[in-house]
């Protein structure tokens, strides 16, 4: 499985960023689906999840409420929708994928067997 990342940029506190990820896979609906993000100096750190139906989702504590994570499976493709974008947001971001079942409960990103290329996100105060 193949994945790209699109969308990032540059953009000030209180903007939004809409991200993209296209996967290569066929059966991208047999895909869980993940959004990571490492900053300058720190780990990767899971921002969102959302299960190959796209009926579940998972959120971290610093995201919740502000980002909103989606997919098309006809379009086989997941986004990352990040509104009211803190200086804090500041990373590359990346997706993942993985066969696993989303009901586990563990998002971690050891648990991702497939990974996109990163696409930074500034943000500026």
């Amino acid at each position: 499985v193949q994945l790209q990342a699109s969308g990032g940029g540059s953009v000030q506190v209180g903007d939004s960023l809409r991200l993209s990820c296209v996967a290569s896979q066929r059966t991208f609906s047999d895909l869980v689906m993940g959004w990571f993000r490492q900053g300058p100096g720190k780990e990767r750190e899971v921002v969102a999840a959302i299960s190959n139906s796209g009926l579940g989702t998972y959120y971290s504590d610093s995201v919740k409420g502000r980002f909103n994570i989606s997919r098309d499976n006809a379009k086989d493709t997941t986004y990352l929708q990040m509104n009211n974008l803190k200086p804090e947001d500041t990373a590359v971001y990346y997706c993942a994928a993985r066969q696993t079942s989303f009901y586990s409960r563990d998002y971690r990103a050891s648990t991702y067997r497939y990974w996109g290329q990163g696409t930074q996100v500034t943000v500026s105060s």
